[in-house]
């Protein structure tokens, strides 16, 4: 807001409105530790030169996946980024376009989001899909939304196996009052079906399983299926696109609404955003999506033209009445998706997922022989989990190293192995765990 001289009143009057007092009530949520306790110590300005050499001393003081091989995963992965990608986002019309508030005259971002939308119904075998997801997490309790509002139940069975900051992101989204989160328990890396299946019954809105899950491993999904759908409940997978490159896709598996985090198609780990969350549905449940959907048509002159169609965002009907309230567009991480999936093809999807998997299976193998302990007796994708005592430690002597280490868990580090690691960095960082856990 710009500051005017009655600023202060307007301030006032939008805390009395939400029935607070003062600026400190508004933040009183925000832990002491983390408020800055004194006056803000900018400096003097600096030159153009000295202020350019100063910013790349605090750079210098990261460490990229440029650096260092990264073994480093749960949800966010460091694949390679072709060339080609670089040079087509810096193109002035893809960077600039933000969202296309005047729709039918923004023809270009129109139709990359359309092309968007059929890729990922390409990807995951569904028949719409939609655009302006924030991440995987947000992708995922919208999902969950939808499933409550078409069987008009509140109940939502969410396996302990998903990200933990995607359950974490659904059960803020039941504090609304539109769904009920009940976990089902977890059992050896993966959903125990025993326990979960007598939480089915017919107030089930839908069951949330991921796969693979975050623990790398992949779930048994065909006894859940037909137990969720017998109840007439809704069966919602979050995946990984990279692994659709060699595992059933969710529509072979019956699925009704598909979510997901599209950060591994092109997009960087970029200290941990922007990404880009994925949806889509079959074609019955597509009136409840929020976001973007643009359909193709024919103009006045029956050219090939795009529009936006079901806009039922907040920015189109009352609030009240919106689908959801995201509004945000995602639409250049998903042009990268686009451009990611268009030049690697489906052979090549294929081939990084393979070479991702084999990588994983061949650092799993010669760790065993070296006598260390897989936590999970588990088929998985590119991710497993090193049984050890201390995971930050081994971080630490990794890093000390040159290896970016795994994800810590409380007993073990979990790993993760995407197309770019070679042999050589598998061997030296086997090596580097071996000197650790057996000194």
């Amino acid at each position: 807001m710009r500051y005017t001289p009655n600023s202060a009143t307007v301030v006032r009057k939008m805390l009395q409105d939400i029935g607070l007092g003062s600026m400190a009530e508004l933040y009183a949520d925000i832990p002491d530790a983390l408020k800055l306790s004194r006056p803000l110590q900018l400096g003097d300005g600096l030159t153009e030169m000295s202020l350019r050499g100063h910013l790349k001393t605090m750079a210098a003081r990261n460490i990229s996946v440029e650096d260092m091989p990264c073994f480093l995963g749960a949800g966010a992965y460091d694949h390679y980024i072709p060339a080609v990608l670089e040079q087509m986002l810096q193109r002035s019309e893809f960077y600039t376009a933000y969202t296309p508030y005047q729709p039918e005259i923004s023809q270009g971002i129109l139709q990359s989001i359309f092309e968007y939308q059929s890729l990922i119904c390409e990807l995951t075998g569904m028949e719409v899909a939609n655009a302006s997801m924030y991440d995987g997490a947000s992708a995922l309790a919208e999902a969950g939304i939808i499933a409550c509002s078409v069987t008009r139940k509140l109940r939502v069975i969410v396996s302990e196996t998903i990200h933990p900051e995607y359950l974490q992101t659904m059960k803020t989204y039941a504090k609304s009052g539109h769904m009920e989160i009940v976990t089902a328990p977890a059992k050896d890396g993966v959903t125990d079906a025993e326990a979960l299946l007598p939480l089915i019954d017919g107030q089930i809105a839908a069951l949330v399983v991921q796969q693979p899950n975050f623990f790398g491993n992949l779930e048994e999904i065909g006894r859940l299926e037909q137990a969720v759908h017998a109840q007439k409940g809704m069966l919602i997978m979050a995946v990984d696109p990279i692994s659709l490159g060699i595992l059933k896709s969710p529509a072979e598996w019956g699925v009704d609404i598909v979510a997901g985090e599209g950060q591994s198609l092109g997009n960087p780990l970029s200290f941990g955003g922007p990404y880009l969350g994925f949806m889509a549905v079959s074609e019955k449940n597509m009136r409840k999506m929020p976001g973007r959907i643009v359909g193709q048509s024919l103009d006045s002159d029956g050219k090939r033209s795009f529009v936006l169609t079901l806009q039922a965002r907040e920015q189109h009907i009352r609030r009240e009445k919106a689908n959801s309230n995201i509004c945000s567009n995602e639409a250049l991480n998903a042009l990268t998706a686009s451009i990611y999936l268009t030049v690697i093809g489906p052979q090549g999807l294929r081939k990084i997922a393979l070479r991702s998997h084999q990588l994983a299976l061949y650092a799993r193998d010669n760790l065993l022989k070296r006598g260390f302990k897989i936590k999970y007796d588990q088929p998985f994708f590119r991710e497993f989990i090193v049984s050890c005592p201390d995971p930050a430690a081994i971080n630490e002597k990794l890093l000390q190293h040159g290896i970016i280490g795994g994800y810590e868990l409380q007993d073990g580090l979990m790993l993760a192995f995407t197309e770019k690691r070679t042999q050589s960095e598998i061997d030296r960082l086997i090596a580097v765990l071996g000197g650790e856990l057996h000194a």
